[in-house]
């Protein structure tokens, strides 16, 4: 008699947690893995605050951030060092959690700010700032003209990118076609500037399109902190209509979603994070694409988690500030070091597809 072979074993089983009338169901991985993330974002944010010209020990940080140790080495992490790490973590989270919304709608891994053009108008407003009033009019990049005119090119571009893209409703594949054709035209916008302008000028610029944190302060973290805290609640709010959106249009129509309106508002949600995000450190490429695959594979399920995808987003920025400033050897703009771990990532998606496509 033939051995009988034991059934596969199932998807886990979801819990369910209830407070008052609400009810939502989850696994235990999308708790953990978070929870672990955060863990290493502190470790990670506290050993970046001890690095510099004057060393401080990760334990001596921590009490530092909690008001004890001498006053030297709070001074130190608290005023000089820690607004760089709070804009490298807010920056992290908003695209983090805007690639997460993107990619959810669109149903496609490729799809984020980047490609929706909303980095490319940013950078539209940021360089024409630059170049018509010069570095110095911005306040060396670090005044309130040059984020204003990010966040505004952004939202425009965005504004075009969605404009194109409706037709009584948005298809998901249609934009990122569209967000495609309009980004190259921002390139070509942002290097016909770049020809006009003098040396100098130019030169502040590609740092900026490159994504920096250099000189970035409280000025840019406090703005951001603002947005997350409308633009946060907002997505968890969208994150079971999308849910019910992956299913298809006729599907969600069904069970009573308003798909035209739930596809708007994710839209500009996801686009306002973004473009608050580059209005403070610049367009930091592939946050928004690499983040959320990572999360979804390391929490599970059918599709990025945002909560996940927040906090990798912020280590992932955390981490290539600190790798930029301590282990290259010249101050490399972080945008670099994302880039260098981003491109490969996307041949790696682009060579899948490509596969699966030919099975």
């Amino acid at each position: 008699m033939a051995p009988t072979r034991a059934p596969a074993p199932g998807p886990r089983p979801r819990r369910t947690v209830r407070i008052g009338g609400l009810s939502t169901t989850y696994r235990r991985r999308q708790l953990v893995v978070p929870v672990l993330v955060l863990v290493v974002l502190v470790l990670a944010a506290a050993l970046s605050l001890g690095r510099g010209d004057y060393p401080i020990g990760v334990v001596d940080v921590l009490r530092a951030l909690v008001g004890l140790g001498d006053d030297t080495q709070r001074f130190i992490v608290l005023e000089l060092r820690a607004p760089r790490v709070a804009v490298a973590v807010l920056v992290g989270i908003a695209l983090g959690v805007s690639g997460a919304l993107i990619q959810t709608f669109a149903r496609n891994p490729l799809a984020s700010p980047d490609v929706l053009g909303v980095t490319g108008g940013a950078s539209i407003g940021a360089v024409a700032v630059i170049v018509l009033g010069g570095a110095s009019a911005t306040g060396v990049l670090g005044g309130l003209g040059l984020p204003a005119a990010a966040l505004a090119g952004g939202l425009l571009m965005a504004l075009l990118v969605f404009g194109l893209a409706w037709n009584k409703g948005i298809d998901g594949y249609r934009l990122v076609l569209v967000g495609i054709g309009l980004s190259a035209m921002a390139q070509a916008v942002v290097s016909y500037l770049l020809t006009r302008s003098d040396i100098q000028d130019a030169a502040a610029a590609n740092v900026w399109i490159t994504g920096s944190l250099n000189g970035r302060g409280w000025d840019q973290a406090l703005p951001l902190a603002v947005a997350l805290v409308v633009l946060l609640p907002a997505s968890v709010a969208l994150s079971r209509v999308l849910g019910v959106l992956q299913f298809g249009d006729e599907t969600a129509r069904g069970l009573g979603v308003r798909v035209p309106l739930a596809q708007a508002v994710t839209v500009v949600v996801a686009v306002a994070l973004a473009a608050f995000a580059v209005s403070a450190a610049g367009p930091i490429q592939f946050v928004a694409l690499v983040v959320p695959q990572i999360a979804v594979r390391l929490a599970g399920g059918s599709r990025p988690p945002l909560l996940a995808s927040g906090l990798l987003g912020a280590l992932l920025v955390v981490g290539s500030d600190l790798v930029a400033r301590t282990v290259l050897p010249a101050t490399f703009p972080v945008g670099v070091v994302t880039a260098v771990i981003g491109a490969p990532y996307l041949l790696w998606l682009l060579v899948r597809g490509r596969r699966l496509t030919t099975l």
